[in-house]
């Protein structure tokens, strides 16, 4: 299997570890608890309240899966990016058609397009890195292909 790097700011990785330990030590014993709360109220084939716990146990183990293999293979990275290519880490001011926008290169966890923070493996992310200042290139996104071009990298 590929192991795939997850990016991720400082402040972002210490959100997932919260939100881990949250899960393991406090949601897993919550929901025990409704467990046997519910098989003691009988038969368990036509017990709401016993299937309702199943299915928050099953979404919980399921999330804390998820999370352990993201902070396993986590590179942490600052908030300066310190080269003249475009990298995680790296706001970029980019000229995509006639339109001139602002983005922020993060990983797959932190990325919010309503705030400017794109992925690196979005298809504009993927397009943008190892790009420079004054690079031309050809986006393939959902609604076709743009030209860009790196107008400045901070």
């Amino acid at each position: 299997m590929d192991i795939q790097k997850e990016y991720l700011s400082k402040v972002k990785h210490d959100e997932l570890s919260a939100e881990l330990d949250l899960l393991t030590h406090v949601r897993r014993k919550e929901i025990a608890e409704a467990l046997e709360a519910a098989k003691a109220l009988g038969d368990l084939s036509e017990n709401a309240e016993y299937h309702s716990a199943r299915e928050a146990q099953a979404g919980v183990e399921e999330r804390i899966l998820a999370l352990e293999e993201i902070l396993k293979n986590a590179v942490i990275v600052g908030s300066k990016h310190k080269t003249d290519s475009v990298g995680i880490g790296s706001i970029v001011t980019l000229k995509r058609g006639k339109e001139t926008k602002t983005y922020t290169i993060v990983g797959s966890e932190e990325s919010n397009v309503a705030e400017g923070k794109i992925s690196n493996k979005s298809p504009l992310g993927e397009s943008m890195l190892g790009k420079k200042k004054g690079d031309n290139f050809i986006c393939t996104t959902p609604r076709g292909e743009e030209k860009c071009e790196i107008l400045e990298i901070k």
